[in-house]
C-alpha cells in the first residue's frame, strides 16, 4: 500500500516518496507541480488557492497529466492554504486531472474520503 505523505509544502517530497499519496497543503501552481513531478507520487493533492489568474492556482494539474501523474486540488474555501492536515481532514476536491479522475477521485467529494478510498484500493490489489 503507498504510504501517506501529509505535508505542509510539497517541497518536503524526496526520492524516496515515489508512489506516496501526498496530500500538501501548497498551491498547484507550476513550481508546486515540478516539486512533485520530481517525487512521482501516485497522487498529489493541492490547494487550488483560488484557481486565479489563467488558472495559474491548478496549472500543476495539465502539468502533471502531461508526464503521466495523477493530481487534484481542493477548494481554497474548504482548507487552509499551506496546512495539510486542513488539506486532508476539511478539503473538498475542486478539480482533477484525467489520471486522478481515472483512479475513481470526483469533484465535490472530501479529501479525506479520497485517500481512504485509494488506500482501500491498494490494499485489494495483490
Amino acid at each position: 500500500m503507498p504510504k501517506l505523505r501529509v505535508i505542509d509544502s510539497i517541497t518536503e517530497l524526496g526520492a524516496g516518496d515515489e508512489g506516496c499519496m501526498a496530500v500538501s497543503g501548497s498551491h498547484g501552481g507550476l513550481s508546486s507541480a515540478r516539486y512533485a513531478l520530481a517525487a512521482r507520487p501516485l497522487l498529489s493533492v493541492f490547494n487550488d488557492a483560488g484557481v486565479g489568474k489563467e488558472q495559474a492556482g491548478i496549472a500543476a494539474l495539465d502539468f502533471l497529466q502531461a508526464r503521466n501523474l495523477a493530481a487534484c486540488t481542493v477548494s481554497h474555501l474548504s482548507a487552509r492554504i499551506g496546512e495539510a492536515q486542513s488539506t486532508l481532514d476539511d478539503g473538498i476536491v475542486s478539480h482533477l486531472n484525467a489520471l486522478a479522475f481515472a483512479q475513481g477521485v470526483r469533484v465535490n467529494e472530501r479529501c479525506h474520503q479520497v485517500i481512504d478510498t485509494l488506500q482501500s484500493l491498494q490494499r485489494k490489489t495483490p
